[in-house]
Order: C-alpha cells, then sequence, then structure tokens
C-alpha cells in the first residue's frame, strides 16, 4: 500500500483536484504566517531600543538574523524533508517558530532576540515555508504553476496585515504580550502542516539496500567497534560528503556557467540593500513626525499593492515578447527600486512616503516575481535544485549583514537617509553589473555564432531559455526542492 493510502488518502491518486486545493489554501496561509512575518518587525524597532537602551545597528541585527536565516536554511530544510517528509519539516516549523517568539517575550537583552526570534524563529519560518512550497509540487501537475502563483500571494497578504495587527496589538498591550501572541499565530503552521497529508510519491527515508555496507557501519560505529580499512572508510566519508556539498551547493556551475555566475553575484550584491526600507522605514517615519499607527501603515500599502500587481508582473514576463529578455526585465525592476528610495530623501511627509510605497511596491514585485524565473533561464533544470541552493547561502549573508552595517552608520551619523542612500547605491550598482555583465556576454556569444566556433556545452557561456519540455507536467516532481522568495 502507498504512503498515501496509509494516511488515508486511498489508492486514487488526488493531484489537482479535491483535497490538493485544500493543501494550497493552507499554503498561501503559511506565505503569510512565514514570509510575511519579518515585514512587521520595523514596527517594534523604536520601543525595542528604548527598552533594551540599543544603537540602531544592535537592534537590527535580529530582523537581519531572522531573515537570513529564513533564506539560507533552505539546504537544511531539504535534509529534512529527505528524511522525514514535507509534513514533519512543516510542522516542526511552526513548533520553532511559536517556541521563538514566545521565548522572545521574556527576553531581558537584545541579544537573547538574536537566538530567539533571530534564529529559532527565522529556522522555524525556513522550514515550514520551503517544505509547504514543496508539498505542493506532489499535489499539483496540471496545475502546478497557477497554485505556486496563487500560493505567492499568501507573502503580500502577509505584508498587508502583520503591521496593521502588530501596530494594534502594540498600543494595546506592549511588545512582551505581543510578541506571546505572536507565538500563539505562528503555532498555525502547524495546522498547515496537518492538512498537507502525505503522498506515496513523498520522498522516503533511506533504505538499507540503497547504500549497501552503510547501516553495517554505523552499527559498528555506535557499538564501538573500529570498522577494518579505516583509511578506506574516512575517504569514503570525505567523498559522500563531497558529493552531497555537490548535490546540494552548485560550486561546478558557479565556475562553468557565466550566467549563473554573473547573475548569483549581482543578486547576492543586491541584497545588502533590498532589505533596507524593510527594517528603516517605520523608524524613519517616526523619527520624521509620522504617527506611530500610519507609519505601520507604509508597510501595509506596499502588501496590498503586492497582491494585485504581482500575479500581473508574473503573466507579463511569461509572454513570448520577453523570451530572452527577462534578465533585462529584472534589472529594470532592481533599477526603479534603487531609484525610488530617493524619493524618501526628497521629503519624509506622509504623502510624499505613501507615493515611495506605491513605487517600491511595483518594482519589488517585478523583484521578486522574476527572481527564480531568471535563475531557471540561466541554470540547466536538472541542476536547478543546487544551484538554488548555492544562490540562496550567498545572498543570505548579505541579507544577514545589511541592516546592521547601514544601523551602525546611521548611529555615526544620526541621520536616517544614509538608509536609502546605502540602498540605492547597492541596488543601482548591482543593476548596473548585472546589466553591463549580460549585455557583453550576449556579444561575446554572437561574435563566437559570427565565426562559426562549436560550443561544446552553450550554456557554459551564455544566457539562454530553454523551451519547456511538453511531458514534464506528467513527471513527478524533484524529491527535495527549497525555494525562497523576496
Amino acid at each position: 500500500m502507498s504512503q498515501g493510502g496509509a494516511a488515508g488518502c486511498g489508492t486514487a491518486k488526488p493531484q489537482d483536484q479535491g483535497w490538493a486545493w485544500m493543501v494550497l489554501l493552507a499554503a498561501v496561509v503559511l506565505q503569510a504566517l512565514t514570509l510575511g512575518f519579518p515585514c512587521c518587525i520595523g514596527v517594534f524597532f523604536t520601543d525595542l531600543q528604548h527598552e533594551f537602551q540599543a544603537s540602531n545597528s544592535e537592534t537590527s541585527w535580529f530582523p537581519s538574523i531572522m531573515v537570513a536565516v529564513l533564506h539560507g536554511g533552505g539546504p537544511l530544510c531539504s535534509l529534512l524533508v529527505k528524511r522525514f517528509g514535507c509534513r514533519f519539516a512543516v510542522m516542526l516549523g511552526g513548533l520553532l517558530s511559536g517556541l521563538g517568539m514566545v521565548s522572545s517575550s521574556f527576553c531581558k537583552s537584545i541579544s537573547q532576540l538574536y537566538l530567539t526570534a533571530g534564529l529559532i524563529t527565522g529556522l522555524g519560518s525556513c522550514f515550514s515555508f520551503q517544505a509547504g512550497v514543496t508539498v505542493l509540487g506532489y499535489y499539483f501537475v496540471r496545475w502546478r504553476t497557477l497554485a505556486n502563483a496563487v500560493a505567492s500571494t499568501g507573502v503580500s497578504l502577509g505584508f498587508t496585515l502583520w503591521p496593521l495587527l502588530s501596530q494594534y496589538l502594540l498600543d494595546e498591550m506592549g511588545w512582551r504580550n505581543t510578541f506571546l501572541i505572536f507565538g500563539g499565530i505562528l503555532l498555525n503552521c502547524c495546522v498547515c502542516g496537518a492538512i498537507m497529508r502525505p503522498l506515496g510519491s513523498l520522498p522516503q527515508p533511506p533504505k538499507p539496500g540503497e547504500e549497501p555496507g552503510s547501516r553495517a557501519e554505523e552499527a559498528q560505529l555506535s557499538n564501538g567497534a573500529s570498522p577494518p580499512h579505516a583509511t578506506l572508510q574516512q575517504h569514503s566519508r570525505r567523498t559522500k560528503c563531497f558529493h552531497m556539498l555537490q548535490k546540494y551547493l552548485a560550486f561546478d556551475i558557479f565556475c562553468q556557467n557565466k550566467g549563473y555566475q554573473i547573475y548569483t553575484i549581482g543578486v547576492t550584491w543586491m541584497m545588502m540593500g533590498f532589505a533596507l526600507p524593510h527594517v528603516y522605514l517605520v523608524p524613519y517615519a517616526i523619527h520624521n513626525g509620522v504617527e506611530e499607527r500610519r507609519a505601520a501603515l507604509l508597510i501595509s500599502v506596499i502588501g496590498v499593492i503586492n497582491i494585485v500587481i504581482r500575479p500581473f508582473t508574473g503573466l507579463l514576463s511569461g509572454h513570448r515578447v520577453f523570451t530572452g529578455r527577462r534578465i533585462y526585465l529584472f534589472i529594470l525592476a532592481v533599477l526603479l527600486c534603487g531609484l525610488s528610495n530617493f524619493i524618501c530623501v526628497i521629503s519624509a511627509e506622509f504623502s510624499v512616503l505613501i507615493l515611495y510605497c506605491v513605487i517600491l511596491s511595483i518594482a519589488i514585485s517585478g523583484v521578486g516575481a522574476l527572481t527564480f524565473q531568471v535563475l531557471m533561464d540561466v541554470v540547466e533544470m536538472d541542476r536547478f535544485s543546487s544551484a538554488l541552493g548555492l544562490f540562496t547561502i550567498l545572498e543570505s549573508i548579505t541579507l544577514l549583514l545589511g541592516p546592521p552595517l547601514t544601523g551602525l552608520l546611521v548611529d555615526i551619523t544620526s541621520d536616517f537617509r544614509y538608509v536609502f542612500y546605502t540602498s540605492s547605491f547597492f541596488l543601482l550598482s548591482a543593476a548596473l553589473f548585472m546589466g553591463l555583465s549580460f549585455c557583453a556576454l550576449e556579444k561575446k556569444n554572437k561574435l563566437r555564432e559570427a565565426s562559426k566556433v562549436p560550443l561544446n556545452n552553450p550554456s557554459r557561456y551564455q544566457y539562454s531559455e530553454t523551451p519547456s519540455d511538453p511531458q514534464a507536467e506528467s513527471q513527478p516532481p524533484p524529491a527535495v526542492v527549497y525555494i525562497t522568495s523576496i
């Protein structure tokens, strides 16, 4: 009997129908709870500073850790899903997220928040979100693209609701009680995970026959016995470790595929400035005399516009007119993000900040909708999962460093405008780097074609798009996929 039958799903596969739509609804809620949650941290920024007498740099570390772990924990989530399945990973993530926020309500120092709200809640959100996206690949075949597009609206929903709820609870009962309530809300990830009943195609734990000798070696080691040929076994373990890194972190692709190399470097650099407005927009508005409730509304404006614009951007970029040109749409979106920051520098009036949020939201919608589409364009799909692993690890590092370093600059200058100057610098320089590099790469490819020099592996040298395999929808999804969203 299949795992789906054992779980009560029956022998018939319920893809694209029936319970699959309940799973999709759970995925929408998961994305609202996990990816949308970090956007509300700016609401508590000023209160936490006063509570712990902390600087801007010190206070910004815990949202930075949360976002970095949320994005960079993909490979760890991948291993967890492979060993125990998506349902377990989602529910474990919900428990960790709730535990992290409940613990945060009792913190006595800002450094304790780094561990509780930053690391524990961030890791839990990563498990819940990425395993929740992965399970959609098993429940949807024909409507898989639609399902992922609908699920991504949960991010915008979270952007809209979390700041409003945060400000209301903060005004009514303070940040400690609010964090305690947040812990209870995030436990609803476990409910979403319970809905995601396993199917027969879900990854199973490795069986003894799959890796001959591995169980025997483990038994010997656990019993304290020294296995024969220890040197060979040590070499074998090193080889397995290397293959594991090769599988989940595609260093070979980075070295050989110029398009992937340029794109990964560009996005990693971009992330140094991309998250800064989300962290500092509310403190900046409050610092300039905007009422706290109205300041929290700014993030919600970004979320509302995202709900409308992001699906439209995804559909537009999929049009055949943009085939082979999606990278340039992405670069335009990054440029718009960078240029929009100068609006905040001109004035901090509420009406001007609303205009800024509208333009920024349109740009963010383009970046979010295109980030992984472009990655699929520059990397072969059979290596996409491992390429995504390295991609998310590198971007998580800059997501971690960006806000604290900028906060240090604000502490030194006592001027919040440097947040937006810094954000614009990283965004604009990343866009220019990617634009010029891809133009040079295309020019080089055209010269090669003109001289009729054959390429053994075109994907190593050029940015190209491969038409989707018409049989792809009938194939099962990858065993393990870890995805992030911006």
